[in-house]
């Protein structure tokens, strides 16, 4: 009977009795919680961001440099620079060896320039204060470190009247100026153009944009210069522009930012 009862009870069938009040201040309050819930429900999707969808992107950006610049360097003479001279591309006029330093995500300009006459790979002595000497015993051949503008032959030479200097291998005559023209020789490079292309894709939802609109012809980027009120939308900025938003002084940058030339 025992066992027949407890195979009966698992036949049973439970219902649960809804009982409906009618009250202003339990339904005040039940929709209150349900509205509680709701809204922080919908506060924690906009706060986390969980309606949106994310994907990575793949960019790419150019950059063009655009401007001539005429220059008197002493020992020279007239130089015209061009895209290829200043941008540090190949060798420029008068057999100038271009030398610019590479970065990633960066461009170059030439704003200053050094010169030293007739330089070429030859043996002479090395510049005060690095290199001084009274003996060939005080010069190490073979020897340089990160002062030193070339390798010591081992020889102590005369350098000027009072002071003897190591013999090194270098360009030589040493680059001996300390201080860069002042006003920089390339000073209108402040009224050079950089052309800035930039793509943008969304490779999940297949979505490409550029900083140059659709509508833009080649005949509009010929003749546009970007400002903020009257050409917001043209992509090719004024060198002195750029340098007038980073608040800084064009001619005081251009003389800092050094330009060696080898002749």
């Amino acid at each position: 009977l025992t066992m027949g009862c407890r195979l009966f009870n698992l036949c049973e069938y439970e219902t649960y009795k809804l009982v409906r009040i009618r009250s202003v201040k339990l339904g005040t309050l039940k929709w209150t919680l349900n509205g509680v819930i709701l809204m922080f429900i919908c506060f924690m999707m906009l706060w986390n961001k969980e309606y949106q969808e994310y994907d990575l992107i793949t960019s790419s950006v150019t950059t063009k440099v655009k401007g001539v610049a005429h220059t008197n360097i002493p020992y020279i003479g007239e130089v015209v620079w061009d895209v290829v001279d200043y941008s540090g591309h190949s060798p420029v006029t008068l057999m100038l060896t271009v030398f610019v330093f590479q970065e990633r995500n960066s461009f170059f300009v030439a704003t200053n320039v050094i010169v030293t006459k007739n330089q070429k790979q030859d043996k002479c002595p090395e510049i005060p204060p690095w290199g001084l000497c009274k003996a060939h015993m005080d010069c190490e051949k073979g020897f340089s470190d990160q002062h030193s503008h070339g390798v010591q032959t081992g020889s102590c030479v005369k350098y000027d009247i009072l002071r003897k200097t190591c013999e090194i291998s270098a360009w030589c005559p040493v680059e001996s100026q300390k201080r860069p023209p002042r006003p920089a020789l390339l000073a209108s490079a402040e009224n050079f153009t950089v052309l800035i292309k930039n793509n943008i894709r969304f490779p999940a939802f297949n979505y490409i944009r550029r900083n140059i609109l659709p509508e833009m012809k080649d005949s509009d980027l010929k003749g546009c210069i970007y400002h903020q009120f009257t050409n917001p939308y043209c992509p090719i900025f004024r060198l002195g522009d750029v340098v007038h938003e980073a608040k800084e002084k064009f001619s005081d940058m251009a003389v800092e930012i050094l330009y060696h030339e080898r002749c």
